[in-house]
């Protein structure tokens, strides 16, 4: 195959069988597909064969999909579920079973914390690393750690993961080493070549692009060699060697759960994927510069972006990834009454529970995604009370600082 550009790639990079000649993958709204035999059924369900029967297996719009986003993080193979949680869900529940650990970053998304709050009624339990180092990962990993779990920029504690060191750590007491690239995406760091294991992205987020779809989608690396013993869901599938995890997950836990994507958002994720580096660029582009110039500012806020010089993890941002430092910016404005008014007063932003859209998004992260979350929790997350995330978008720069200056400046008459 041509070895393609990014954007290039993202429109010509894989082949898709279009009847008629459809520019774009047709939506195969069906639940299920005829058959011309019962042979060609037979062999279908006993996987000795290609073929579609049911969509909460399998459907051709959504396999496109599937197909594109291997091929964008350089995988062997994709699953597309209902949503990002549904593909975590599907990622640990693999492999995990009662008595097993995880050992994750502490800067991770609310919702994520939430889910393995909920796993602990299962029997699986979650130490968090105090500090996003390799060696922080090495001192929390017992024989009861089974996965070994990252994002790679924080949501919203925006600390960068050094995915090669922690994928070094992890494999080498014989564990994968799985991580969320929902933030950065592809476009800034593919994580399979880094030496990650399995990469998990919310597609609702950046690789859809217009808040049209809710999806998310696990991408294997195919390069893990399972030990049985240890993960003895996996040995029924052992003749499968490294490609063990897929064909289990496909065989068993994906279609029994049943969180399978729609073809109507599949045909969505598709059409936005086509501008997933143009946006990209634009918003990161943006995002510095609304960091840069918020951080100028003054008004007593405290600014965070890893694209800042004044970030911890700015020198692995700058070393690890590429054409920019990811679309989200966040910063303290000294008490939550301020945020909230600096929030009120902005009058271009959306106030939205979501991220990456092509419209720039503003949410008080303590008291909405974060709000379940303990005080300790909420700590780790890099969540506090003043704290407000930006999203940014892709509209005009100029417009965006000025809006942001006049909030922040009237915020700052009346607390005099």
């Amino acid at each position: 195959m041509t070895a393609y550009g990014f954007n290039t790639s993202l429109l010509h990079g894989t082949k898709d069988d279009n009847p008629f000649g459809a520019t774009v993958v047709p939506i195969y709204q069906s639940s299920a597909f005829r058959h011309e035999s019962a042979e060609e059924l037979e062999k279908i369900f006993a996987n000795k064969a290609m073929g579609f029967s049911y969509t909460r297996i399998n459907n051709p719009t959504i396999e496109a999909f599937e197909k594109r986003i291997t091929q964008l993080e350089h995988g062997v193979a994709s699953v597309a579920c209902a949503s990002g949680m549904a593909a975590l869900t599907n990622a640990f529940l693999n492999i995990l079973r009662t008595g097993d650990e995880i050992v994750a970053a502490a800067g991770l998304y609310g919702g994520t914390v939430e889910l393995f709050r909920s796993l602990e009624a299962y029997g699986i339990t979650t130490r968090y690393v105090a500090e996003n180092t390799p060696e922080s990962y090495e001192k929390l990993i017992t024989e009861k750690t089974k996965v070994v779990f990252a994002e790679t920029i924080g949501n919203p504690k925006l600390d960068v993961t050094d995915i090669a060191a922690v994928a070094e750590v992890a494999h080498s007491h014989g564990l994968p080493f799985f991580v969320d690239n929902t933030v950065a995406t592809a476009y800034l760091i593919r994580p399979l070549d880094l030496g990650a294991d399995v990469v998990i992205n919310s597609s609702s987020k950046y690789i859809n692009g217009n808040s049209d779809a809710i999806s998310g989608i696990l991408t294997y690396g195919g390069k893990f060699a399972w030990d049985a013993e240890r993960y003895p869901g996996l040995k029924k599938y052992k003749q499968f060697g490294k490609m063990a995890y897929i064909v289990k997950l496909r065989s068993e836990l994906f279609q029994n759960m049943g969180a399978c994507l729609s073809p109507q958002n599949a045909f969505l994720n598709n059409l936005g994927l086509e501008t997933l580096g143009l946006r990209m660029e634009r918003q990161c582009k943006n995002a510095f510069e609304l960091a840069e110039f918020l951080e100028g500012l003054g008004g007593g806020l405290t600014v965070n972006y890893p694209g800042l010089k004044t970030s911890p993890y700015h020198e692995l941002a700058k070393k690890q990834f590429e054409g920019g430092f990811g679309a989200i910016v966040t910063f303290r404005a000294g008490s939550k009454e301020r945020a909230f008014r600096i929030i009120n007063s902005l009058k271009i932003p959306f106030l939205v529970s979501n991220i990456g859209d092509t419209k720039t998004l503003v949410i008080h992260a303590a008291s909405t995604i974060a709000v379940h979350l303990n005080e300790e929790e909420q700590k780790l997350s890099g969540v506090y009370d003043d704290l407000i995330r930006i999203s940014v978008g892709i509209e005009d720069i100029e417009d965006l600082k000025a809006d942001f200056k006049q909030a922040i400046e009237e915020t700052e008459v009346s607390d005099k």
